[in-house]
């Protein structure tokens, strides 16, 4: 990607890249405003409280943020949390759940500001890739677990992600037809249009399509006006509705609520505080570190700042009705796709957001939930395709073991138990190298110099829990041009540690510095992937 000069920031940034930021903004809200009710309602809140978020996120977060191309808002990430939260703290009234759930988003966000106060945002580097793959994967499947009921236009009896994939095959032999071919429908052209090999298709969101399509076919089979109809085939009676339509507030100012804080004291309520603030923190760290990479000025993002504005956006929709909100990743990346120059796209996004709500509310109540769930199954199949655990595989078996036991004990358990379970598999894995244990959590290096370079010797463990430490280390070093790091004492090296460190080899390149590699030839990579785990022998 080549060099291009800086960019002016502040009043002068918005003047000057006006039009770029306006039209990537405009496209990033069409995707944007769907995914916000979808992702509200399968939360277990109200289909306003994810615009809530959107709005806050683009018009009062942009002025905070450390990153300038990331878009503030809600994410498919914190449903797992956020429905489970719903239901453990309402006890069956989801009314009541909610409430109490907004005042844990409050504490959560006020959480976050003091991470970012202290200067945590580096924790991102802690946890291994694998582990986090694999909690990305699990919440997909818990989406599409959850979703494809209401695609269908069924409620399933069932609440736990195992017991309900295995209610999927009653749900679609007890389908709503009409619901379902809306469903259906929109599902195929979330697919197919994708595919399409042409300027115009490539520029039109498909999730705009999908509303579209979902709005005639909402017209056509009437689902404004209660009633009943008859599907010829099996000559079987259904009920149609409104409660197959999305529904917000008659006022702006009606959408508003106020969290309860009776529970805020509570285990249950310590314990999703605990998972908004760690999970949440943890996936706008990676989005932001994600889009630094693909930035065309190349600006590097302060994490520490960013979560501090992810905290106060967090703060703020909590004490007003809305959902947890982090960096996201697939509409940041369509706003770097769309041109966009600075953090006034994400100011646009949520500007048009507020804008549709004020004076176009009646087109959104003519959206079908089941058009909304198909987005989200969509979501949930890319973040669970089979290739991501193709992936792991082709980086190592090691990988994949830690990915599935992630995956695996999440959707028995919870997040936070699933990327811990995670965490600790990987650990043991390295004890079994043979690796001192106090080497896993703390690197054990020498350091020497010589004319004005310095030679970096790493001892027995080379892996994701001592990276922030050697990381530490290698920032504290003066700027010289040529670093060394020595690997011939090293028994391991994991594929964390080196994807994390070539990426600062690469960053030290555009400065113009060296960082080299040397004393390897020991360690044999459990694959071919040129990332794959090194050891002294193969066996996992």
């Amino acid at each position: 990607m080549e060099n291009r000069p800086p960019l002016s920031t502040g009043l002068a940034g918005f003047t000057e890249n006006l039009m770029p930021n306006m039209v990537s903004g405009f496209l990033v809200f069409l995707i944007a405003l769907p995914l916000c009710l979808g992702i509200a309602m399968a939360c277990g809140f109200p289909p306003f409280g994810g615009l809530i978020t959107a709005i806050v996120g683009g018009m009062v977060v942009s002025f905070f943020a450390g990153s300038e191309l990331s878009i503030k808002g809600p994410a498919a990430g914190l449903i797992a949390i956020a429905i489970a939260s719903v239901e453990a703290l309402g006890q069956g009234d989801m009314v009541l759940g909610y409430k109490l759930t907004l005042a844990v988003i409050v504490i959560a966000g006020l959480i976050q500001i003091l991470f970012g106060l202290l200067r945590t945002g580096v924790l991102g580097d802690f946890f291994p890739s694998s582990a986090v793959h694999g909690m990305m994967a699990a919440i997909g499947l818990i989406i599409i677990s959850k979703q494809i009921h209401p695609l269908f236009g069924v409620k399933p009896t069932s609440r736990e992600p195992f017991a309900l994939m295995a209610e999927i095959p009653h749900t679609i032999m007890n389908m709503n037809p009409e619901i379902a071919i809306i469903g259906l429908v929109s599902m195929a052209i979330l697919i197919l249009v994708p595919m399409i090999n042409h300027p115009i298709a490539k520029k039109i969101p498909s999730q705009m399509i999908v509303l579209v399509v979902a709005i005639l076919l909402e017209q056509y089979f009437d689902l404004e006006t209660e009633h009943n109809y008859i599907f010829s085939p099996s000559n079987a009676h259904y009920d149609i509705g409104p409660k197959f339509l999305v529904k917000l507030p008659d006022h702006f100012i009606k959408g508003i609520t106020f969290p309860d804080f009776s529970q805020i004291f509570s285990g249950t309520s310590i314990q999703y505080i605990v998972m908004f603030a760690l999970v949440g923190s943890l996936e706008s760290m990676l989005t932001v570190k994600a889009i630094d990479l693909i930035d065309p000025w190349k600006r590097k993002a302060r994490p520490n700042k960013d979560l501090l504005a992810v905290g106060i956006g967090n703060t703020i929709c909590g004490l007003i009705g809305g959902l947890p909100m982090i960096a996201e990743v697939v509409r940041s990346s369509a706003n770097v796709a769309n041109g966009a120059r600075n953090r006034w796209s994400n100011f646009f996004h949520g500007a048009f957001l507020l804008l549709f709500v004020l004076f176009l509310p009646w087109l959104i109540m003519k959206i079908p939930l089941s058009a909304l769930a198909a987005m989200l199954v969509f979501t949930g199949y890319r973040l669970a395709a089979p290739k991501h655990f193709i992936a792991s595989l082709k980086i190592g078996i090691d990988q994949l073991i830690i990915f599935v036991i992630t995956v695996v004990f999440t959707l028995a358990t919870d997040l936070l138990i699933g990327i811990l379970a995670g965490v600790c598999a990987k650990v043991f894995m390295h004890a079994l190298t043979g690796a001192p244990l106090k080497s896993l959590f703390k690197a054990d290096l020498t350091i020497d110099s010589y004319d004005h370079n310095y030679i970096i010797k790493i001892k027995d463990a080379a892996v994701f829990s001592n990276f922030l430490n050697f990381k530490a280390i290698l920032k504290g070093l003066p700027e010289e041009k040529h670093v060394i790091i020595d690997f011939s004492a090293t028994k391991v090296m994991d594929h964390s540690f080196i994807t994390q460190i070539n990426q600062i080899k690469k960053e030290w390149e555009k400065k113009g510095r060296e960082l080299e590699f040397v004393g390897m030839d020991h360690l044999v990579p459990v694959s071919s992937h040129p990332m794959a785990s090194r050891k002294l022998n193969v066996t996992v």
